[in-house]
């Protein structure tokens, strides 16, 4: 009883601060498994029923919550912890939510699953930090629903670092720049970036769960700055087959809960491969190529984020992205790189399109096991392994990550790692919803097809 007075008595304290900001309406917003943040608005006198789940949804007309028309509702609870009063619209507060049953976390939840692992690594002593790097198309949509680049003059073979491409993004980067400092995020970096009209933002890492809530706000954010210019921003993993594919890629590390010390970094001279890494980050990375191939759909989830990870296709040079199950310094051709500098690594595989929560807390179990069980990655990687030959790729036992979404689902399906940390409900609706996807696009017939062989045959 008294658990709940405090708890009733600090909404009502938060809801007397927001409305002194001039907030008016509260989100709740979860996300469904594909990322996508769903929500009921509740007006701010409205607040503390929110707060105990009052808001109901019917389940089962959403993807992946697992829910039948017989079932009961599930609710949102919102995290008060991690509230966003809406830049351009003030009288909105964005809270991220959980989904809730009978008054239970709800386990086919990403967020909630996140929030599991995460206290699973509590008990061995470490807190996980997360950094994703947010690379974005701003682009047009022409008359006959194709996208576009919105400078007819942007048309650079190699337009990376371009500064004239940057300033004619600029209304739209400055937006963006401005709200993700006023949110307390901290940019350090922006820029032009490998694609026409291609731009990645950097801000700093924060413990996993925040970092994932702003992902999921940051591409919100992102379309509708770009709306107000009649322009649409997209984090698809690749609109365009002859240029880059659009990454989010994952920097993890680990940090002791007592000192909040990193426990990944050391200097390269107490570093038996002298890339700055502990055994700790060396057995994190071994539990993430273990289950590379399982973790690919997570990471990669959808048909399109298959057209990325290839290494040059219809592109005019490499691609950039990582095509192998393997890991090695700063070298961006493998799938896990570690930075310069060391104290963590980097996941290339993870795409735009990635439900963060369910990425995360997916890699950070494979990373535990692999410092449970003390598991050895072997030799970094450090020359280009877009050109090595059949043979010596062979020789060094590097596997090729999955190069269809069919085929990530099944490394998904096979592997018992995945349902050990999702449970099995929640693996059967990802894999039930990614085979629908990929099904729906093999019957489909594209416009490809028709221009080579309606009158080839």
């Amino acid at each position: 009883m008294g658990n709940a007075a405090s708890a009733d008595t600090r909404v009502s304290k938060l809801e007397e601060e927001l409305r002194a900001k001039g907030i008016e309406y509260c989100v709740g917003a979860f996300v469904d498994i594909h990322g996508v943040p769903k929500a009921k608005v509740v007006p701010i006198g409205h607040l503390q029923q929110m707060a105990r789940g009052s808001e109901r949804y019917t389940g089962y007309a959403l993807d992946g919550l697992g829910q039948r028309p017989n079932d009961d509702e599930i609710t949102s609870v919102p995290d008060l912890d991690h509230i966003i009063q809406l830049p351009w619209q003030p009288k909105i507060a964005w809270m991220p939510a959980d989904n809730a049953l009978k008054g239970e976390p709800y386990p086919l939840n990403t967020r909630v699953l996140l929030k599991k692992v995460l206290r699973k690594a509590a008990e061995m002593g470490f807190g996980f930090n997360l950094g994703i790097e947010c690379e974005i198309y701003l682009l047009k949509q022409n008359a006959d629903l194709t996208l576009g680049i919105p400078d007819p003059d942007n048309k650079l073979v190699k337009p990376c670092y371009d500064l004239a491409g940057f300033l004619n993004g600029f209304e739209w980067l400055d937006k963006m720049s401005s709200t993700i400092n006023a949110l307390g995020w901290d940019l350090y970096s922006l820029d032009h970036e490998d694609g026409n009209s291609q731009f990645e933002f950097d801000f700093a890492y924060a413990d996993a769960l925040t970092t994932c809530d702003r992902l999921i706000f940051f591409r919100h954010m992102a379309k509708h700055y770009a709306k107000e210019q009649g322009l649409l921003a997209t984090m698809m993993p690749k609109p365009f087959a002859s240029r880059t594919g659009t990454g989010a890629h994952f920097n993890m590390s680990l940090f002791d809960l007592k000192s909040g010390a990193n426990v990944f970094q050391c200097s390269p001279s107490e570093d038996r491969h002298g890339i700055g890494l502990t055994e700790l980050g060396y057995h994190f990375i071994a539990g993430i190529l273990k289950h590379g191939p399982a973790l690919c759909a997570a990471f990669a989830p959808t048909v399109n984020s298959y057209k990325r990870l290839v290494r040059q296709g219809a592109m005019a040079t490499f691609s950039w992205a990582p095509v192998f199950n393997s890991y090695g310094s700063n070298n961006r051709t493998n799938s896990i790189r570690v930075p310069a500098g060391g104290g963590r690594c980097e996941s290339r595989n993870a795409d735009g399109a990635v439900n963060p929560y369910l990425a995360a807390a997916l890699a950070l179990a494979a990373g535990l096991e692999g410092i449970r069980e003390k598991l050895d990655p072997g030799r970094p990687n450090e020359d280009n392994l877009y050109e090595i030959s059949e043979a010596e790729r062979l020789r060094r036992g590097i596997q090729f990550l999955p190069q269809t979404l069919q085929a990530a689902v099944q490394a998904f399906s096979d592997d018992p790692f995945v349902e050990a940390t999702l449970g099995s409900e929640l693996r059967s609706e990802f894999i039930r919803y990614k085979t629908e996807e990929w099904e729906s696009y093999h019957l489909s017939i594209s416009q490809w097809e028709i221009e080579r062989y309606s009158r080839m045959f």
